[in-house]
């Protein structure tokens, strides 16, 4: 099994970015505890975007597909459901590792 890297964009409503921020910092300590999840991990844009991306690493698939039926993202959801300004962009990826180990990647 290959480990599967997700992107997860995050786009709040204008003035609701404090908001689904913090729904999703509520929503990351119970996810780590997930079956299968190596790193789910919040980052904010820089400049003028107030974008919120996760950068997630799970064991598998069939982990990913676990997370996606789990309660801490069905609470996640109901949260920010209403102050997003559209769908959240998810894409997944396996990795091309190259160079070092530790340095090529996630």
């Amino acid at each position: 099994m290959s480990p599967v890297i997700v992107v997860a964009t995050i786009s709040p409503k204008p003035g609701e970015e404090a908001a689904v921020k913090e729904a999703v910092l509520t929503a990351i300590p119970k996810v780590h505890a997930e079956p299968g999840c190596h790193t789910y991990a919040l980052h904010e844009a820089t400049g003028d975007s107030t974008d919120l991306v996760m950068i997630e690493k799970w064991e598998s698939m069939e982990a990913l597909a676990t997370h996606g039926q789990a309660e801490a993202l069905a609470e996640l959801g109901k949260a920010i459901g209403n102050l997003l300004a559209g769908p959240l962009d998810v894409k997944t990826f396996t990795a091309v590792p190259a160079g070092e180990a530790d340095q090529g990647a996630i």
